[in-house]
């Protein structure tokens, strides 16, 4: 459909949403399109009822796919419709009384300090160009609290010995600048040295890179953080959004400011930071307990 192709340019150029995330919509909004083409014979998305959508829901519950997933593709579509209306292609959302399905709240367990100094320790001594490359994507994982896709973006240009900073450049292209401890900084000029030595370089303006000189990819990346912290962890979930909680959840358990955390991470609202808080609240509760007169035994 003409709408389709003007939607993806909205995201891309108003929005200034990534690739990955245009693409992700596209995808919702085509399998609404084949559902109701195909059931209800609609020959325009733009004159679909919310019968249809509810329709379109109950498919998806019956095929198993969970509340959190059917909640995005049905905000994607949300977004579709707003953006008819923003055009005048319609007069009235579809979705407007819609409520989202509930959720269970995941909690996510961040790795313990012990557990990230564990796997720093394991490679302190890491050596040749995928070692340091290794140890480079753990410690700026825990230095900075960048997202993967962030990171895996990273560019040469975005570092500053001088500065002692790295730029990072977030959802909706928003850049924000992280300072970088000394030993981040070393491990870095460690890396640039063997990366200097690879025998062919495509990618040459990435940062991180793979042994065949590419940019580095996110299946990679999850690879190589899950293969450490398995060796360091029994937590279920290793991933890098793990080692980005932890670093958010250990600057707050150490006192930091919210505020500051939000920035660092990126976050464009403060709700979002605040998802960090519950286990700075629970070392506050065990700090508590072990120090107020009133919880400590007398003899």
């Amino acid at each position: 459909m003409a709408t389709f192709s003007e939607f993806t340019d909205y995201l891309h150029l108003e929005k200034k949403y990534s690739p990955h995330t245009v693409t992700a919509y596209q995808k919702d909004l085509e399998s609404f399109w084949k559902f109701a083409s195909e059931n209800y014979e609609y020959t325009s998305l733009e004159k679909v009822h919310y019968s249809v959508i509810r329709s379109w829901i109950v498919s998806l519950v019956d095929a198993g796919i969970s509340n959190r997933s059917i909640n995005r593709k049905i905000s994607s579509l949300k977004t579709y419709y707003k953006f008819l209306l923003k055009i005048e292609r319609i007069t009235e959302n579809p979705l407007a009384k819609h409520k989202s399905l509930k959720v269970s709240k995941k909690i996510q367990v961040p790795f313990s300090e012990k557990e990230v100094n564990k796997v720093i320790e394991l490679l302190s001594e890491a050596e040749g160009f995928e070692g340091l490359r290794n140890k480079l994507i753990v410690e700026l994982f825990y230095a900075t609290g960048m997202r993967r896709a962030e990171l895996v973006n990273l560019q040469l240009t975005n570092i500053s010995f001088g500065h002692k900073t790295i730029k990072v450049l977030g959802k909706r292209n928003k850049e924000r600048i992280i300072p970088l401890l000394p030993s981040t900084l070393q491990t870095l000029k460690q890396y640039l040295e063997v990366r200097n030595q690879l025998e062919i370089i495509q990618d040459a303006t990435y940062l991180l890179l793979s042994k065949k000189g590419v940019k580095i990819y996110e299946t990679l990346v999850y690879r190589i953080i899950n293969s450490y912290f398995s060796i360091a962890s029994e937590k279920v979930k290793k991933s890098p959004h793990i080692l980005r909680h932890s670093f958010a959840t250990h600057l707050l358990n150490e006192g930091a400011d919210l505020n500051a955390v939000k920035e660092l991470l990126g976050h464009a609202s403060l709700a979002s930071t605040q998802v960090y808080t519950h286990n700075s609240v629970a070392q506050l509760k065990q700090v508590y307990q072990n120090t107020h007169p009133r919880t400590i035994n007398r003899d």
